[in-house]
């Protein structure tokens, strides 16, 4: 009871830190506008992939049917043809996303991070000099197992899915997945900044799911999904700066009264 009483406390817990960032991200000048542009260059890049592949909506129908002559069936073709255009516009998207995540938002998101630290605890986790390639080339190398193979993952559950009796199981876990990923993408940037290895930020992520299941939920709104991703990373870096602050806070209260702080224990 009192398991599910925690798991439940912390679903609510990621989902009142996404909505708490996204309010102080509009309020704030600077995160605004680093949101604002990483709201626009996934906007962008949706509708040029969008046009692109709807371009080709009318080859791709004719080859899978050909407009039928008689008016009885003809009803039928039309609603293939909106389902494959749904279908063409949710691929544009998948695929926008990815590009923008990897060519400029993980760089924006990262930024945003830095910026809510800087603006909360006045100072910047795992500030390191390194050469601006290098640390891009750093970003770019952590999108690939926080991002693109989890979202590969969702689609592949998606298409299996459609294909077996379990439909509506699958795309349920399917959601979930995709959000837990969408969020641990957001929430894992200072642990990645810091340099911590891989499996030790994997297993924070397994013990925290009910979190980052609250946390990414509200990224599977449609249309309000983007702009409340553009935020994100300010939720995660408050509830990274906030569980840090507990941690420290318990550790010196198991020290005692009246024994001093320690620091180098």
């Amino acid at each position: 009871m009192e398991t599910a009483r925690c798991m439940t406390m912390s679903f609510i817990k990621g989902i009142i830190y996404n909505f708490r960032g996204f309010l102080l991200g509009i309020k704030t000048p600077r995160l605004l506008f680093w949101g604002l542009l990483r709201f626009c260059i996934v906007v962008l890049i949706t509708i040029v992939s969008a046009s692109l592949i709807l371009v080709y909506h009318q080859d791709i129908l004719t080859h899978i049917w050909a407009k039928p002559a008689s008016y009885w069936i003809l009803w039928l073709w039309y609603v293939v043809s909106w389902i494959l255009a749904a279908c063409l516009v949710g691929l544009a998207t998948i695929v926008s996303y990815l590009i923008s995540q990897i060519l400029f938002s993980v760089a924006v998101m990262d930024h945003m991070s830095r910026v809510t630290e800087a603006m909360t605890r006045g100072e910047i986790t795992g500030t390191e000099r390194v050469s601006i390639l290098r640390s891009f080339g750093c970003l770019v190398s952590q999108e690939i197992p926080r991002t693109i193979l989890p979202v590969m993952l969702s689609i592949f559950l998606t298409i299996v899915g459609w294909l077996t009796p379990f439909g509506p199981i699958v795309m349920f876990i399917s959601a979930g997945l995709a959000a837990i990923f969408l969020a641990w993408d957001n929430t894992d940037l200072i642990p990645a900044r810091q340099l911590l290895p891989f499996k030790n930020r994997f297993r924070f992520l397994l013990r925290t799911i009910p979190f980052h299941l609250g946390f990414g939920l509200p990224f599977l709104i449609p249309g309000l999904n983007i702009l409340l991703l553009s935020f994100a990373p300010v939720g995660a870096t408050l509830y990274h700066m906030d569980e840090k602050e507990d941690r420290l806070s318990q550790l010196s209260s198991a020290k005692g009264p009246g024994r001093p702080y320690d620091k180098t224990s």
